[in-house]
């Protein structure tokens, strides 16, 4: 019988009432008339198949019942229900589209086979915690790792695709025949690329991207075995990647195997350093045990080749860590005010909820007094919490999948993802959960603390039953409220300063009125330096002519775009070569104007010049950072140096420019003639970045340089066209993205903490209408009465500034690397935030404080 008794317990608490006794002195004689173990088997079979749909069916029409009986409710009552919809609808909203971004970014597996698995592998230098690794020791480490179940190496290039209509410049990366299936992935149309493609001599073949194919051959299926030009060299298309694969990074339009020239200078130099290396672990080994290996074998080497690898160690890292902390930063700071966000909107939602079951106490006691019990009566509000929580849960939804568009800017584009998350399962989970146990977590205690006094006391209860303890619960949600309103205002204040702050440093260069693009030449067409001499003259002369235009120049890498080559500097003056952060300095070739052009102040000496030819004194022009490094309190020119397999002296000086960014310190960087570098040698770092001063807008200028481009070479393609004034901007661009998000919270919270302070006071005058009455009737003045409110509402705003000043310090510390040199506990910030809850609490207490002085006292004594 215990145990039948126990089998009742899954009906509600009013059925077995009614029902339970009759249900279990049948069950007794039936059981009595059970003989044997096999009919008492058969009995238990059929009791529990019995009670568990019989309850299940009851439940369900109980849960009708309340369904019906809500819909009426909230129906009756519809701005309550619109107000606590779109309360939670904020908070599921805001916490579903960062949950996206974050999970997108920071969690979800990268698609490609046990990404879990996938490491890069680097070198590791003195100053610089990763470098890429140079040809002879990838070899090695390939040969002679155990860890590892494959490897493979590429680096990123550009190709020009002519032959089919205007020229096109394409993003590319050459990889080695091993990568792809170390990632496990396979071209969704043709096959990948096979160790003899990958051969010096080999014939040359391509796999297309799934934009690329559908965009410039549109979709063509049969585009395997078609030949394409690139680079005035025939290669074969040998098939098409999926959809999803966007490898090393969202950019990638095409891939080429790297042919290994392995008699090339370039390859046998273990200091020239250019191979993006991934591994797939074997199974069994941790990326702890790969990395000892690693750095075991880096040792091994460093003693076999002590001159090239000298203080050469190796990093491993999981492909999904390939972060920058500052992205990471962002995604966390986002992720972290959506909460503050459903926190206020969930002390909102208990606040409401908390009101309407005080205000419905009465109700509640007559359906006690003809017979609902307190189960049913608490069932009934947490059905209507759940139902209030599914439609913001759902309205949250859409709000999310309109918001995540928006955060795109917060997707790092060095990850091999896409640039938009998307809404997928785990999403719809998430937001299905959250707006779950909100409507739980705050229906449940509401409802049960409305239901404590569902008796005869609740029908002969006034209006002075308000106030007291009664109200702490809610005056502690409103104080919580405005604790983390407290903490979004500060975040964004702090994150808007130094957004600022960074946008108005000087970055060195002209970004007003400069027009960029690029004109990529092609090899072998522009291996020798004369051909290329001779396309730069023919461009620049044409451009300078223009009206309008003041300046023209040629360079390897514009600033913020590509950083440069990072190479090791030896000093005439003996100090030893060292591979660190303090002997090294960017490289760039120019033509003469360049510093002119971009308004980089040419401090001492001379500009580049075209008689710098092959055959003159090998000269530099380096930065006033690489000057102060090297020949601290001197006079740099007419000092010597060498750099890039030649000794170089310095005939200016220029400014220091950011390159790195507007919040980052650049290295040194070194400029060099573009005409002082031998035939075929760094391909990689002839001038093809076109910058042009002028006083035209860039719409009206373009045209006439695609003809002046067209007329110097009819193949040559022109990419990426921006002006420097956008190419600044987009430094800020995922940090204005943030702080816009974040801002749009933190009025959110601002607002709904308002809102909340008001609900409150609203609600306990409405308490107190017969004490402020009586109060007015002693002769309590008007302005006592509105001191008296008002005071509440500031008591509790002080109670949730004062802890929310505290955690957003704690915040802001977290943050610190977000905030470029603005100081966590800034006064300032800290103050405006001060000031906007008084103003917040000021408006939360007007209306209150104004309905509290025009009460009638005969009215308000004779309410009852």
């Amino acid at each position: 019988m215990r145990l039948y008794s126990f089998l009742l317990k899954l009906y509600p608490a009013s059925f077995r009432v009614e029902y339970g006794d009759e249900m279990r002195a049948v069950w007794a004689r039936r059981r009595r008339d059970a003989s044997g173990p096999h009919s008492v088997a058969l009995l238990w079979i059929a009791t529990l198949f019995e009670v568990v749909s019989n309850a299940a069916a009851v439940h369900w029409e109980i849960l009708r019942q309340d369904l019906r009986y809500t819909v009426r409710i909230l129906a009756h009552s519809p701005g309550f229900a619109l107000t606590a919809v779109l309360v939670l609808a904020l908070g599921v909203g805001a916490n579903t589209a960062a949950f996206s971004v974050t999970d997108f970014v920071l969690i979800r597996p990268l698609p490609f086979r046990d990404s879990d698995r996938l490491v890069d592998l680097w070198e590791k230098l003195p100053g610089y915690g990763t470098m890429e690794l140079s040809p002879p020791n990838y070899v090695d480490w390939r040969q002679m790792s155990h860890s590892f179940a494959s490897m493979g190496a590429y680096w990123h290039t550009a190709v020009n695709l002519i032959g089919m209509g205007e020229p096109e410049h394409l993003q590319a990366s050459r990889v080695t025949a091993g990568l792809f299936p170390v990632l496990g992935v396979q071209p969704m149309i043709g096959h990948g690329f096979t160790a003899a493609e990958d051969r010096e001599g080999a014939p040359g073949t391509l796999l297309l991207s799934y934009p690329l194919w559908q965009g410039l051959f549109a979709g063509d299926p049969e585009i395997a075995g078609k030949r394409v030009k690139l680079d005035d060299e025939a290669f074969e298309i040998i098939g098409v990647m999926p959809r999803d694969f966007h490898f090393p990074n969202r950019g990638a339009q095409l891939w080429i195997p790297m042919r290994f020239h392995e008699h090339e200078p370039d390859f046998r130099d273990r200091a020239n350093n250019y191979l993006n290396v991934v591994a797939r672990l074997k199974p069994g080994v941790s990326v702890a045990q790969a990395r000892a290996e690693m750095v075991m074998i880096a040792g091994r080497l460093e003693k076999q080749y002590p001159d090239e690898n000298r203080q050469t160690s190796a990093a491993v890292i999981p492909l999904r860590d390939e972060l920058s902390q500052q992205s990471r930063l962002l995604l966390l700071a986002l992720s972290g005010a959506a909460l503050c966000v459903l926190l206020i909107a969930c002390a909102n939602l208990a606040n409401l909820l908390m009101a309407r079951g005080l205000a419905r106490q009465k109700e509640l006691a007559v359906r006690a007094a003809i017979g609902a019990g307190r189960e049913r009566l608490v069932r009934q509000l947490i059905t209507e919490s759940l139902v209030l929580a599914l439609l913001g849960g759902a309205i949250g939804l859409l709000v999310a999948a309109a918001a995540v568009p928006l955060l795109a800017r917060l997707v790092p584009a060095s990850l091999p993802i896409a640039q938009n998350p998307t809404i997928d399962l785990r999403v719809l989970f998430f937001a299905g959960a959250v707006s779950i146990l909100t409507g739980l977590g705050f229906g449940v205690f509401p409802a049960i603390r409305a239901c404590r006094r569902s008796d005869f006391s609740a029908l002969r209860e006034g209006a002075r039953a308000g106030g007291g303890r009664k109200e702490r619960l809610r005056s502690a949600l409103v104080v919580a409220e405005v604790m983390a309103s407290v903490v979004l205002l500060v975040s964004a204040g702090l994150l808007i300063k130094a957004l600022l702050r960074i946008q108005g440093i000087d970055p060195g260069f002209r970004s007003r009125g400069v027009l960029t693009l690029e004109t990529a030449l092609p090899m072998p067409k522009y291996e020798k330096t004369a051909s290329r001499a001779e396309f730069y003259g023919r461009v620049l002369s044409a451009v300078q002519a223009l009206p309008g235009v003041s300046g023209a120049s040629y360079i390897s890498f514009l600033p913020m775009v590509m950083t440069g080559g990072i190479w090791p500097i030896t000093v005439a003056n003996g100090d030893e070569e060292t591979r660190n952060s303090a002997h090294t300095a960017s490289l760039r070739f120019v033509t003469p104007g360049f510093f002119a052009t971009m308004g980089i102040p040419l401090d001492r000496g001379r500009d580049v010049s075209e008689s710098d030819s092959i055959d003159a004194p090998s000269v530099a022009v380096v930065s006033e950072s690489f000057a102060r490094r090297y020949w601290p309190d001197q006079d740099p020119l007419g000092r010597h140096f060498k750099m890039a397999f030649s000794d170089r002296t310095v005939v200016g000086v220029v400014g220091n420019i950011h390159v790195r960014g507007l919040d980052r310190v650049s290295e040194p960087q070194v400029y060099l003639p573009y005409r002082q570098v031998k035939d075929g040698w760094l391909i990689g770092y002839g001038p093809k970045d076109l910058v042009i001063h002028s006083n035209m807008s860039p719409s009206a200028l373009l045209p006439a340089v695609r003809q002046i481009v067209h007329a110097a070479d009819p193949e040559q393609p022109i990419s990426n066209v921006r002006t420097m004034a956008d190419i600044v901007d987009d430094q800020t661009a995922s940090r204005a993205a943030q702080i816009r998000v974040l801002g749009a919270f933190a009025v959110i919270a601002f607002l709904l903490a308002g809102i909340g302070i008001h609900g409150l006071l609203s609600f306990a005058v409405s308490r107190r209408t017969q004490e402020i009455g009586v109060r007015i009737a002693l002769g309590a003045r008007p302005g006592g009465i509105v001191g008296m409110i008002v005071r509440q509402g500031a008591w509790l705003a002080i109670a949730g500034a004062v802890p929310g000043m505290v955690l957003a310090y704690a915040a802001a510390r977290a943050m610190q690397g977000l905030l470029a040199g603005i100081e966590p506990g800034d006064a300032i910030t800290f103050a405006c935030a001060s000031g906007l809850c008084v103003v917040m609490t000021i408006l939360g207490s007007l209306l209150p404080a104004l309905r509290a002085v025009r009460i009638d006292p005969i009215q308000a004594i004779r309410t009852e």
